[in-house]
């Protein structure tokens, strides 16, 4: 199967295929021979033509970009097509890139935390300016309540308050989550009036890669999947979130926002949303892994465990927000420095 995929795009392809670590939404081979080394990505979540094909608009608009780090560059096949489907009967999708030097990070440190800011304020300024082709497939954070189409109002609250068998030992991380939900419909309509662009949505430290030699340099942005036209502040919001916990939270928090501030100055009232929008997308989190328990995708165990290391990131944000403000400060500009008036609604 995967050779009859590989032989669209090389005919005459003799080489070495390795099965690379897969995420919760896609596999991956890594497939080299003499002269080119290449990674084949599988979407194992949909079958969405459509998805794939604004995936790689992006991807091929910031091309011409021309960044100082490296995003993921297509492949065609003999055909010009960056898109084949795979061989089995699934109804999947697949694509190849080219392969990119470097390795996935082992542990944070200042100097890449802030090569991370830097790449990811450079990518944020590129996402504001391109004009790729076709629609965006994924709603935008903001739009929380039309995601999820199984997974509505009544739904997550029933199940946050009366949870089936397998998740009666929860009920009170449950509950926190339910209440946590309800806070953040309720500032829905706020959110949605802060500056939007196209973001990436998903950068985290296992969407990056690093120098080989110099790790704390990041070298390439990976996984575009989840791109689409959001909050402009949703970006740094997402990585912020994925330092909230560590040893040095405070430090790797003002590292990133240093080095972000000085590639995008962010307004006061999207400062002020930062918080909000953390816990809007640990909430997404939340409706993500529950919408895929409930089509069956998931085991109960996946969305246990979720449950359990969500209601977790809830607390450390609550530990987080007496000293985040003045960290976030880094991220805006100095003609701003006045105290942010922006509300969000209810506070959480």
């Amino acid at each position: 199967m995967i050779e009859g995929m590989i032989e669209r795009y090389w005919p005459m392809w003799s080489g070495t295929i390795q099965k690379g670590a897969s995420g919760w939404n896609n596999t991956t081979y890594f497939i080299k021979n003499k002269t080119r080394s290449c990674v084949l990505r599988i979407y194992d979540t949909h079958q969405d033509r459509d998805k794939v094909e604004f995936e790689h608009a992006v991807l091929e608009s910031l091309q011409e970009a021309k960044l100082n780090v490296k995003v993921p560059a297509l492949v065609r096949t003999l055909m010009g097509e960056t898109i084949v489907k795979v061989e089995d009967g699934s109804g999947k999708y697949a694509c190849l890139f080219e392969y990119i030097e470097g390795k996935s990070p082992v542990e944070s440190s200042s100097m890449m935390i802030y090569s991370f800011g830097e790449a990811a304020g450079e990518l944020s300024t590129a996402l504001a300016k391109i004009n790729p082709a076709g629609t965006p497939a994924y709603r935008p954070y903001y739009e929380l309540q039309q995601s999820y189409p199984n997974c509505d109002r009544e739904v997550v609250l029933n199940f946050c308050e009366n949870p089936p068998e397998a998740f009666i030992d929860l009920r009170q991380n449950l509950h926190t989550l339910g209440e946590t939900y309800e806070d953040i419909c309720n500032s829905l309509s706020g959110l949605a009036k802060l500056p939007k662009q196209l973001v990436h949505g998903d950068l985290n430290e296992s969407n990056l890669l690093v120098d080989s030699k110099d790790v704390g340099k990041v070298t390439a942005l990976l996984d575009f999947e989840f791109c689409t036209w959001d909050i402009r502040a949703m970006e740094p919001a997402v990585i912020i979130s994925g330092f909230l916990g560590h040893e040095e939270e405070r430090e790797s928090v003002r590292q990133f926002c240093s080095a972000f501030g000085r590639k995008i100055q962010l307004l006061p009232e999207e400062i002020a949303a930062i918080p909000v929008l953390i816990t809007l997308r640990i909430v997404d989190v939340f409706l993500h892994f529950m919408s895929r328990y409930f089509n069956g995708t998931d085991e109960s165990s996946v969305l246990r465990q979720q449950v359990q290391m969500l209601t977790i990131d809830l607390k450390k944000l609550s530990h987080s927000k007496m000293w985040m403000e003045e960290e976030l400060r880094l991220l805006m500009d100095d003609r701003y420095l006045s105290e942010p008036t922006y509300s969000t609604g209810d506070e959480l």
